[in-house]
């Protein structure tokens, strides 16, 4: 019996080499109709293959000029090696569950190198089995991770599944030879083995610069034939339908190995007194006076004491506030959550710091004091704006864990909205999304001045972003009651904090819109807006040029008419809460100028990628970005049919209103008035998730479709009769049969240690105004 169900009947042990055992036909093969082609075989795994048997060799030896020359080649050997067997391709087909042969080694090609960047800083350790009359096994899947916390019977390893590497306690097993067995340990489990097994490591990023020392390895240890069997214990649990040793006892490593799983910890773990070469600081000096400094986990930033957290020092009670930083109670929030689909509790929340950040933008613009937004724009100094982008970047370090601050896919009711982030927008129909979707997830519009290059960056020339300034700003004072009431989640954008994350999506952003023009008259909001800051710009020119083309503009004007007009234009300026109220912001030469931003975020990508990874619907209000949803939508072949078409057309004709005044949606939410939207969305999301895997259930989507109806009539009626203030629209819907799916999208996943995730979005909204037919 395989630990995937299948049962194969054939005789349990025999004698033949291991080619006859080893081997499965067309692993790798992709098919072109008829033809078959080994390309991937030849060309990828032939060249590899070469270059890590003598990398293998290598590090069986003990030779460090030569540990040097093939540190990279063996890693990227190791890689190959986990992902290439046939439990390494089950598993990557559990990502990728949509995927044929053609597509899946694509993809398989796609994440090679995925272990070695937490590989390389872990502890290396290569133990000897030459004074042992055991000698190690050989298995279909010889790159094994152990971890005490969870035998083969444990929910993380149902097969094809295995403890990720990013986990403390996991540690990585490799045999070289039949007498050498390297063992992987992340650091912190090997200096502390009571850390907690099932937490992840600290700075667990699979891709990023690192540096390593290529000639420390321990090889001290020369085990005994108990010790060996115990190894060979793990390898054999791990395997997948094959082992191999050169003699048959060896093959029952279970017989002398007795005890419990946990029991065999003791012996992988590296030697204590050993422990001194790995880890540390490391400071690197080059030639133009610049250092670049790296700590033990490959950070290159110290870390900010400030943003951790201490655990509770008790079980926290139902009404305590919650661990999490939500702010809600324990017994509406975490309580319910396993561990694993919990946001970090040892550092402070995304909602803590927008708090702290929302806190810090009044004590420093003196609005604590009494001063009113109009003051502010009045008296608003270069150093103010410069403190408030540096408060900003002290909270959100540039190596910061956002998955680990994210919600995770608990069947919550949310969403992710993408749009555009201009503080006038913003309040039409996004604001008001949480009231039917839930937990609403909006992009922080402010910049990381860490992103950008040092003579363009807000911190150093803080009068450039006066304008972006305000609008930053009356953003984030619009929807901070909502973000304190956690109806709005108001994250940073990702790319902020993952370099590799950053330069895959643009990639993919530029070949998936190249050639799809974004034309102003498909996104009629967009062009108000930009005409809104073109009048606003106007306003606040230089008066000298003003006045001069007031007067092209108006020839016959005297000077009191012009005295006028230019009254008038001040007035305008203070009824305007964009504009600023002081002279020359344009000026200032080559140096001078505004910086603008017109932000439509997330993009398509990296609204994928956080609906996925938090398990949310997208939202949307922009057409553009309904198309590219559309496209992502559209059905493979032999998908099945769509799913919800009742539900779906109820939802088409019915007229919603989006409250928009973030105190009022606090209140709403208060009372519940909204609370069947969340609820029925969520059921919704739930079924589709699932029902690609299974048969659809006729009466169970017509009964979704009849208690919208009756739900929506009695919302909207209660809305009308307590005069909501709000905008009116409508709601088109994409229930995809397979889900809104984008392999890159679960790659980009995988590549950032990403371990809870949906391989695919089950919906999305577009929503507009009643009179749009976009």
């Amino acid at each position: 019996m395989l630990d995937d169900g299948r049962v194969i009947r054939a005789r349990s042990l025999f004698d033949a080499p291991p080619r006859r055992c080893f081997f499965q036909t067309d692993l790798y093969s992709t098919f072109f109709g008829t033809a078959v082609s080994d390309e991937i075989e030849r060309r990828l795994f032939g060249n590899i293959d070469t270059r890590g048997a003598d990398a293998v060799r290598a590090f069986e030896a003990t030779d460090p000029a030569n540990w040097h020359e093939h540190f990279g080649t063996f890693f990227e050997y190791l890689d190959i090696q986990k992902l290439r067997t046939p439990k390494g391709l089950a598993w990557l087909r559990g990502q990728y569950p949509l995927l044929n042969q053609n597509e899946l080694m694509r993809e398989m090609l796609g994440i090679r190198m995925l272990h070695t960047t937490i590989w390389t800083q872990c502890v290396r350790e290569v133990v000897s089995a030459e004074d042992s009359e055991v000698k190690f096994i050989i298995t279909d899947h010889p790159v094994t991770i152990y971890n005490h916390a969870m035998p083969p019977g444990a929910p993380q390893c149902v097969y094809p599944n295995e403890p990720g590497i990013a986990l403390k306690g996991s540690q990585t097993l490799f045999p070289l030879g039949r007498n050498h067995c390297l063992i992987l340990t992340n650091l912190e489990y090997a200096k502390d083995p009571a850390a907690a097994p099932a937490e992840k490591r600290t700075f667990a990023r699979n891709f990023r610069p690192s540096l390593a020392r290529t000639d420390k390895f321990i090889r001290a240890r020369r085990l005994t034939s108990l010790e060996v069997s115990r190894i060979n214990r793990v390898l054999k649990a791990r395997a997948r339908r094959y082992v191999a040793a050169g003699r048959r006892e060896w093959l029952q490593p279970e017989d002398l190995a007795v005890g419990s799983w946990a029991d065999l910890a003791t012996t992988l773990l590296p030697p204590r007194d050993q422990l001194w070469g790995f880890g540390g600081e490391t400071f690197v000096g080059y030639r133009d006076g610049s250092v670049h400094y790296q700590d033990a986990f490959g950070r290159t930033e110290k870390e900010r004491e400030a943003l951790k957290k201490a655990l509770p020092v008790r079980d926290l009670a139902p009404g305590d506030p919650c661990g999490c930083g939500s702010g809600q109670p324990y017994r509406l929030c975490c309580h319910t959550r396993p561990p694993t689909l919990r946001p970090i509790w040892t550092e402070r929340s995304i909602r803590e710091r927008n708090l702290v950040f929302f806190n810090g933008i009044l004590s420093i613009l003196q609005m604590d004091q009494g001063k009113d937004w109009t003051a502010v724009r009045r008296e608003l100094t270069e150093e103010q704006i410069r403190e408030v982008y540096s408060l900003h970047e002290a909270l959100w370090p540039l190596e910061t864990d956002l998955l680990a601050l994210l919600p995770k896919p608990d069947g919550r009711p949310r969403a992710i909205y993408t749009g555009s982030l201009h503080p006038q927008s913003i309040v039409e129909f996004a604001i008001g999304a949480s009231a039917y979707f839930g937990e609403l997830i909006v992009e922080n519009p402010f910049v990381h001045a860490g992103t950008i290059a040092q003579k363009f960056r807000p911190t150093e020339h803080p009068r450039a972003y006066h304008l972006e300034f305000l609008k930053s700003v009356a953003f984030f004072l619009n929807v901070m009651p909502m973000v304190d009431a956690g109806l709005i989640n108001l994250v940073p954008d990702p790319l902020t904090f993952d370099y590799h994350l950053r330069r895959e999506t643009m990639a993919m952003a530029q070949e998936r819109t190249g050639g799809i023009p974004i034309r102003l008259r498909d996104e009629p909001r967009l062009k108000e807006l930009l005409r809104l800051d073109q009048m606003r710009d106007v306003l606040m020119w230089p008066k000298g040029a003003r006045d001069a083309r007031l007067r092209e503009g108006f020839p016959d004007l005297d000077d009191d008419g012009l005295a006028g007009m230019r009254s008038a234009i001040e007035r305008m300026k203070e009824e305007d809460p964009l504009a600023a109220l002081q002279d020359g912001i344009f000026e200032g030469g080559e140096d001078g100028g505004q910086m603008r931003l017109m932000q439509m975020s997330p993009n398509f990508e990296i609204a994928m990628y956080l609906a996925q990874a938090t398990g949310a619907t997208i939202v949307t209000d922009s057409a553009f970005r309904w198309q590219e949803i559309l496209r992502a939508a559209q059905p493979r072949a032999g998908a099945p049919p769509a799913r919800l078409g009742r539900l779906a057309a109820h939802i088409a004709n019915a007229v919603f209103l989006f409250p928009d005044d973030a105190d009022r949606m606090v209140s709403l939410a208060r009372d519940g008035l909204l609370d069947a939207y969340p609820k029925l969305f969520a059921e919704m999301f739930r079924y589709l998730g699932t029902v690609a895997l299974r048969d659809a259930k006729p009466n169970f989507e017509d009964g979704l479709a009849a208690r919208f109806a009756r739900a929506h009539a009695s919302a909207q009626t209660a809305l009308r009769k307590r005069r909501e203030p709000g905008n009116a629209g409508r709601m088109s819907c994409v229930f995809a049969p397979s889900g809104i799916q984008d392999n890159a999208i679960n790659r980009l996943l995988l590549m950032s240690s990403s371990e809870h995730h949906l391989s695919m979005v089950p919906m999305a909204f577009y929503i507009r105004r009643p009179d749009s037919d976009r």
